[in-house]
């Protein structure tokens, strides 16, 4: 969590550090599970590209230890509030053992999940989590498979080189984006490609029925990647939380009810299952269309009879013939272009995160609350340190 001016005016960034969390970032997917309630009957989740762990920190506290926020925890006082309230007005009408008469319960305690699995993984080392287990590898790489399911499955054998998980999980998140570099079609490339890694990887683990959500970068051509996520899941969403802030171009796809295709098989090495031979796949395609009829055409110029695709030829005055291309192919559903839709998450009441807000006079900033354990950065803080600052060592007169 940075300690830019522009964050230290984040309304989300000092929440988090009041509520306790690594990042802002928790916001976002605390809000993305109240519009899609994403942790219902989720008890083994893998985290990926996890680093600094707010995510992770998320999980543990709502599936370990039974914690709840947001609509979930205003509900659940709210209810407390109204036994409370039915209790004193018993206990007021009655005159006899109003104890006994009075329908007060004893406050509802945290109620942990059982057999809660929950495995996150990064390039960068992340601190310790209560019930976390953390594995400092990438994503694209083939042999992480083996490490996950490994972590997911103690009993697993890497020699049967399986890359099925034997119990999977319900949930897999990715969290992950490239460090920008200003130029958004390069930006959107490269996190459509960290983001295909970790759908290849989720494949690998995800069960029947499972939920897959991902960070995006949205352009122009998104509706292709919106497509290719329909072949897989039910159900394919574009949320905006309302901490994210909305000059930034990311969102979060969020992929519910995964459907394989029958007689699908992840693999690392075959990505989306079909891997490398995509091109001659396209290419047999092609040839296997139905050939069309021609028609034979005259060209006025020199005379020479071509042959054209089946179409009505039009004359206009000058003589000139335009002929209109019919493409004859019979046309399939997966033709048809699908937009996936894009909901709004968050309560309107909730802080604006491209908002400044004043702050009381006696307010003290806190700090972060688990600085990168190390960051790209590191050496260039070093080295502005030993130079005496942001602004250089000052000279003395």
């Amino acid at each position: 969590m940075g300690k830019s001016s522009k964050d230290k005016r984040d309304a989300y960034y000092r929440l988090a550090k009041e509520q306790g969390w690594r990042a802002r970032s928790a916001f976002k997917l605390l809000q993305l599970d109240e519009e899609f309630d994403l942790f219902n009957n989720v008890t083994r989740v893998v985290d990926l590209c996890a680093a600094p762990g707010s995510w992770s920190q998320v999980l543990s506290r709502v599936l370990i230890k039974g914690e709840k926020f947001g609509r979930a925890a205003w509900q659940d006082r709210d209810a407390k509030f109204r036994q409370q309230m039915l209790g004193l007005f018993g206990a007021q009408a009655t005159t006899e053992k109003p104890e006994i008469s009075a329908p007060t319960q004893p406050p509802a305690g945290l109620k942990p999940r059982q057999d809660v699995k929950i495995v996150s993984i990064d390039l960068q080392p992340i601190s310790p989590l209560p019930g976390i287990v953390t594995l400092r590898a990438d994503i694209t790489h083939p042999a992480t498979v083996p490490l996950l399911l490994k972590a997911l499955d103690p009993e697993y054998d890497s020699k049967t080189k399986s890359q099925q998980a034997a119990h999977p999980v319900d949930l897999v998140l990715s969290d992950g984006a490239p460090d920008v570099t200003g130029l958004h079609d390069l930006d959107i490339y490269v996190q459509s490609q960290l983001l295909f890694a970790a759908l290849n990887l989720a494949l690998c683990v995800l069960k029947p029925g499972g939920k897959f959500v991902a960070k995006i970068f949205r352009g122009k051509n998104v509706d292709i990647l919106y497509a290719q996520l329909k072949i897989f899941f039910e159900k394919v969403h574009v949320a905006k939380p309302r901490s994210s802030r909305a000059s930034s171009v990311e969102a979060f796809i969020v992929c519910l009810n995964f459907q394989p295709p029958k007689g699908f098989s992840a693999s690392l090495e075959e990505p989306l299952g079909v891997g490398f031979r995509l091109s001659h796949m396209t290419e047999r395609n092609a040839q296997s269309l139905p050939i069309t009829a021609n028609t034979i055409l005259q060209d006025t110029e020199t005379g020479a009879w071509n042959a054209v695709p089946t179409s009505v030829p039009i004359t206009d005055a000058d003589g000139v013939t335009e002929v209109q291309v019919e493409d004859l192919r019979p046309k399939r559903e997966s033709e048809i272009r699908w937009i996936a839709p894009f909901i709004a998450c968050g309560d309107l009441s909730a802080f604006d995160s491209d908002a400044s807000y004043r702050l009381p006079p006696d307010y003290v900033s806190l700090d972060p609350v688990q600085p990168p354990t190390a960051p790209p950065y590191k050496r260039a803080l070093e080295m502005r340190k030993t130079h005496g600052g942001a602004y250089g060592k000052t000279s003395k007169e």
